[in-house]
């Protein structure tokens, strides 16, 4: 059964999990920092994403992430950054005492940190938001209930010289696929949202015919043709 995530009671239990983490990271630099907004969409628990502008420059153009971005030298810290990067991207402005907590930085494949601020940001419809244009293409939500069912999570494994290596989450069957570490920062969320409903799957699989082949993705369950994983990380 999923818990209630936003009542009064989880909220708690969540700021108190978080708490001790949060003062450490809220005092350590980090070179990038982004909101997982926890909504409520006609009355059901969501989080809420954002397509990246196809016009943006770079490497992280038309995927999906949360709002955030790169800490700016007169923010005050990670959690300010990313309730200030939110206002710019979505217009939502998110008061601070909304903010849960920060869950476990994650790092791209520079090695810069990424810092996750989990936040409450109450009933929300998603297409009242007037995202800017040259920051984002889309704005939508997922369920969590749909993000917990386990038909639509998958998993991609990469594998070097028939060696496996590590294991990406993947969440399908949306308006559009999440992966790299969006995918990896849903994951956290869902541990500390409902921990006893989520259970990941990491276990790796072997790599048999993989010898003297370049890295790839092998896609488990049944995600042949496509590869979702850290080649194209993202915030």
């Amino acid at each position: 059964m999923l818990p209630d995530c936003l009542s009064a009671e989880g909220e708690q239990r969540c700021r108190r999990l978080l708490a001790g983490a949060t003062a450490r990271l809220r005092a350590r630099p980090a070179a990038a920092a982004v909101l997982v907004p926890l909504c409520s969409v006609r009355g059901v628990p969501a989080l809420l994403y954002t397509l990246r502008s196809s016009r943006l420059a770079g490497k992280h153009k038309g995927d999906v992430s949360f709002p955030g971005g790169k800490c700016d030298p007169t923010d005050r810290d990670v959690v300010h950054t990313a309730l200030r990067e939110t206002q710019e991207e979505l217009g939502l402005a998110v008061p601070e005492e909304q903010v849960w907590g920060v869950l476990r930085p994650v790092h791209d494949r520079e090695k810069a940190t990424v810092v996750p601020v989990l936040a409450g940001v109450g009933p929300l419809d998603p297409q009242s938001l007037r995202p800017n244009p040259e920051e984002v293409d889309e704005v939508f939500a997922l369920p969590l209930a749909h993000l917990l069912q386990e038909q639509n999570q998958g998993y991609t494994h990469f594998c070097r010289g028939g060696h496996f290596q590590y294991t990406l989450p993947v969440f399908l069957h949306g308006p559009h696929r999440v992966w790299g570490l969006t995918a990896i920062i849903t994951e956290f969320t869902l541990k500390l949202l409902a921990p006893g409903v989520y259970q990941p799957r990491l276990a790796g699989p072997s790599c048999p015919g993989a010898e003297g082949l370049p890295e790839r993705a092998l896609l488990w369950p049944g995600q042949a043709g496509s590869s979702p994983g850290l080649n194209k990380e993202r915030f």
